[in-house]
């Protein structure tokens, strides 16, 4: 829509990038060709409109990337305009342009969603200015937008690929919990896509845009616990140089994932149930709090309500953080979807369809998966690299004996009458895992599915004092 009197615009030098769209609506034919000589010499393309009803004719038949508008035209003025434009578009940045223009008004535009207010005469070096960081502002938007909406993509519930009932009851459960505050206690076994969750709640709700921040708590030392969680003032121990911000203050706005939180020490629970119920953190050696403003979800592979029982994990903790329990199935439990699992990572993995033979997919269903999706991940991985036939997958590939080593599946025949003691379980594979090692804790922690931080704690839990390897570097 194009000012017939205008001079005809420069064409766009072959394989140059596409200029910027800007519709310029004014009532003055004048004003209108000075606009568009100077947009059109600052790289723009340029659409006139002479009244509001027109411009909006010219929105809807192409939106622009920009619309300047004058506030006072005949017909459909210019609120209604910006009004109309941003309800059919509430990202497109819109500069108003007036010769009567009052505080009141730019007040009332800038409300309604408008980027820039300009009095009449306008400086056209202002403009250009003022153009150019809307413009900016008005892509950043974009791609963050196409990144969230990437984020969300990754992390969307039906990413946790399977079709068994217990999959699709955790499916339908994070569905229902994404826009939710409460906090979430995700339990299940080592490998079972606890953060995979923990990411789905958070990307897919109203925090998306807020931080994510994931906390390895078997992996903080015990005396830093604290300072890492709620951070700390500078001077307030030895090493505290500076202030830190600890992860509840990062994660403001967001969520906070604390992984493994049965490891968290007896003595540091308090400080945190304190920030549960307050919403503030104090730092170490500070005075005042902080709010924080953050969903919490917990994970762990423990059985709290155990260790609650036990001694070794508060209960009013226990409960503040399980007011949404969810339990992750093993993959022992998944039935067919282990076979739906493999063949999806190893088209990931190869970057192409990989077929498995019948036997292949039986030494799947017929493996009990100690280590789960982690390990299954492991597994297609090697096979892919073994296979003879590199697009084909053969149960000798897989690696797998039917049951893996230790681990019987059992029936309900094969339980004493007076039951069994988990705990004596534990600690003699714990004493297996360092005996096979020769005291190597880090050995040791890896062949039991384990952190070694964990592995200490447990080593402490249950009185078990085994040397480390001479010269190996892993003193407990």
């Amino acid at each position: 829509m194009r000012d017939p009197t205008s001079p005809a615009l420069p064409s766009l030098p072959a394989g140059a990038p596409p200029r910027a769209r800007i519709l310029v609506v004014e009532d003055d034919a004048a004003l209108r060709r000075i606009a568009e000589y100077r947009l059109t010499q600052a790289g723009y393309e340029v659409t006139l409109a002479g009244d509001g009803r027109a411009g909006l004719d010219a929105f809807a038949a192409s939106p622009p990337d920009l619309v300047v508008t004058d506030l006072r035209m005949p017909g459909v003025d210019g609120e209604t305009l910006y009004d109309e434009i941003l309800r059919r578009d509430p990202a497109t940045p819109i500069v108003v342009m007036t010769g009567h223009g009052t505080v009141e008004g730019a007040v009332t535009a800038l409300k309604r969603g408008v980027a820039h207010y300009l009095s009449k005469p306008v400086s056209w070096d202002e403009m250009l200015v003022v153009i150019a960081k809307e413009l900016d502002r008005a892509s950043m938007r974009r791609e963050n937008l196409r990144l969230r909406g990437e984020l969300r993509e990754k992390f969307r519930v039906e990413g946790m690929v399977g079709a068994s009932p217990v999959v699709r009851a955790v499916q339908e459960m994070v569905a229902r919990l994404v826009d939710a505050d409460a906090p979430v206690l995700i339990e299940g076994e080592s490998g079972t896509g606890k953060e995979l969750v923990a990411r789905a709640l958070h990307f897919q709700g109203r925090r998306s845009a807020g931080p994510f921040v994931p906390v390895n708590c078997a992996a903080i030392p015990r005396d830093l616990v604290e300072s890492e969680l709620f951070g700390h003032e500078a001077g307030s121990f030895t090493g505290a140089v500076r202030t830190h911000r600890g992860f509840f203050e990062q994660a403001h706005g967001g969520t906070i994932f604390l992984d493994e939180v049965g490891e968290i020490p007896l003595a540091a629970q308090p400080a945190l149930l304190r920030v549960l119920a307050e919403k503030r953190v104090r730092k170490v050696g500070g005075e005042g709090t902080v709010p924080v403003d953050v969903r919490i979800v917990a994970a762990t592979n423990r059985d709290l309500r155990a260790a609650v029982d036990e001694g070794d994990f508060r209960a009013d903790l226990y409960f503040r953080l399980a007011v949404v329990p969810m339990r992750l199935p093993p993959l022992r439990e998944r039935g067919a979807d282990v076979v739906l699992l493999a063949h999806h990572l190893a088209a990931k993995t190869a970057g192409r369809e990989i077929a498995f033979t019948a036997a292949a997919d039986e030494a799947l269903m017929r493996y009990a998966w100690p280590g789960n999706v982690r390990e299954l991940e492991n597994v297609v991985s090697r096979a892919l690299l073994l296979s003879a036939r590199k697009d084909v997958v053969d149960a000798p590939d897989l690696g797998l004996s039917p049951v893996p080593v230790g681990i019987a599946p059992a029936s309900s025949s094969d339980f004493p009458a007076g039951g069994v003691d988990l705990g004596q379980i534990e600690r003699d594979w714990i004493r297996r895992a360092l005996e096979h090692t020769r005291g190597n804790r880090t050995r040791a922690a890896k062949l039991l599915g384990i952190s070694r931080q964990t592995l200490l704690y447990r080593m402490e839990k249950h009185v078990i004092d085994i040397p480390p390897e001479s010269g190996a570097g892993d003193a407990a």
